[in-house]
């Protein structure tokens, strides 16, 4: 007789969608990865300047703008108001470690990235899972027990039939879905890196539990703080190459205690990046 199928650790039903989307508006802005790893690495309080020394890719404009939102989401902290006070990661930006390692964990097993610093890897992967409703579609697949048209998805995602397509096309083109055939009409299904995000999501969902506690508390935050975007980062190669270089010297053989893997060097600087006519520092 055979022994019945098991459950899977980390059910993708069970999860808060809502909840989880909020929470990924916060960690998962490009460049807020990166700016928790710096601090935790370096391990003490830096000034806006010494962050973007070690990001020698970003403006060190960029980087105090980066640093100011996570101060709004409650991420890093300051001693003071002071123009200038350094920051440190908050006990919350610290309580980010679990889920960073998770995310990265689940890229590796699911998502053929090849090797790249672990920063680059997690911002990969939440840029995947980041965008509104994408957490609701997939929830929806999970539990429809198999292929599904966009129709029947959108009714039960709450969605208009236009929103859920986009969605599903850019789940689509991100890996975590697949349509059964090549017809507009054909249904689609969640592959294998779909249906492996329930360890994903109920350790995002577990981080954000005192954030949603403390806004419940509070009066609620304007709704376009969740879906801040920064397009056009200025990117600098080029005479930097010095400095790139040594940053990526300094990086890799600090300790890396967001995560549980091997350091990696990091910041590693994208090749089409490098590429580019160097505009300086700032724009």
């Amino acid at each position: 007789m055979p022994a019945p199928a098991q459950p899977p650790a980390f059910s993708i039903a069970a999860i808060d969608a809502q909840r989880v989307e909020d929470a990924l508006a916060r960690i998962g802005p490009k460049w807020t990865t990166w700016a928790a790893m710096t601090l935790a690495q370096e391990n003490r309080p830096m000034r806006v300047r010494d962050v973007a020394a070690q990001l020698p890719f970003l403006s060190e404009q960029f980087v105090g703008k980066r640093l100011a939102t996570m101060h709004a989401d409650g991420l890093v902290t300051r001693d003071d108001d002071r123009r200038g006070a350094p920051y440190r990661l908050s006990a919350l930006g610290t309580s980010l470690a679990p889920v960073l390692r998770t995310v990265s964990d689940w890229s590796r097993a699911y998502l053929p990235q090849g090797r790249m610093a672990e920063a680059e890897r997690v911002e990969d992967a939440l840029r995947r899972l980041r965008p509104r409703h994408s957490t609701a579609v997939i929830q929806v697949l999970d539990s429809g027990g198999g292929p599904m048209r966009f129709v029947h998805i959108a009714e039960k995602a709450g969605l208009d039939n236009g929103l859920a397509r986009q969605r599903l096309l850019r789940l689509q083109a991100d890996g975590l879905v697949a349509r059964t055939g090549p017809r507009h009409g054909d249904p689609y299904v969640l592959v294998d890196a779909g249906q492996a995000l329930g360890a994903v999501y109920s350790s995002v969902e577990h981080w954000s539990e005192p954030v949603a506690l403390r806004r419940a508390a509070s009066v609620p935050r304007p709704a376009a703080t969740a879906t801040r975007s920064h397009a056009g980062v200025p990117l600098g190669a080029g005479t930097d190459g010095a400095r790139t270089a040594a940053a990526l010297r300094r990086s890799a053989a600090a300790p890396n205690v967001m995560f549980s893997h091997a350091p990696q060097p990091q910041p590693r600087v994208p090749a089409a990046v490098a590429a580019q006519p160097a505009p300086g520092r700032g724009r």
